[in-house]
């Protein structure tokens, strides 16, 4: 979890929210990945997703059996369904996401009877950690923001 908390701050260097995530299969890291929707104009670039793409590649297979997903924030529906679709064994989070988190917070995708595989899902693993930086960078993103309304209204 310490390599995705470092991955998330270089989604936070390029402007994105930061969540970092990494793949482990047999004690070794094979994919990672941070968010990138933004700088890559592409909703899906959450950083569960770069990196299940990034290991398909790795292992020349979609079926990513026999794996941990460790990310910095509790997994989307979208992320989630990605997981269960690439056969990721286990899922482990940092920070709950209180609005979309589909790993038990909001709902629970890995639990449902609609799922054709299940994970294993652990959150709060550096949970205090995970969430200071989310919170950190939305908090100095509102500041920026009223301070831009204010220029913008300084200047007309």
């Amino acid at each position: 979890m310490h390599r995705a908390i470092e991955l998330a701050a270089v989604a936070e260097s390029h402007n994105e929210v930061p969540v970092g995530a990494v793949l482990v299969k047999d004690g070794e890291i094979i994919a990672e990945g941070w968010n990138a929707a933004i700088g890559q104009h592409d909703a899906t670039a959450h950083a569960e997703i770069v990196t299940i793409r990034q290991a398909g590649q790795t292992l020349q297979n979609y079926r990513l059996l026999d794996t941990t997903l460790y990310v910095t924030l509790e997994p989307c529906p979208m992320c989630a369904g990605a997981l269960l679709h690439s056969r990721v064994g286990r899922i482990v989070f940092g920070a709950y996401d209180l609005k979309a988190g589909a790993a038990g917070t909001v709902l629970d995708l890995f639990k449902s009877q609609a799922s054709y595989h299940y994970a294993e899902v652990a959150g709060g693993l550096l949970e205090e950690e995970c969430r200071h930086q989310l919170q950190a960078f939305f908090k100095r993103r509102r500041k920026e923001i009223k301070a831009k309304k204010l220029e913008q209204n300084s200047e007309e």
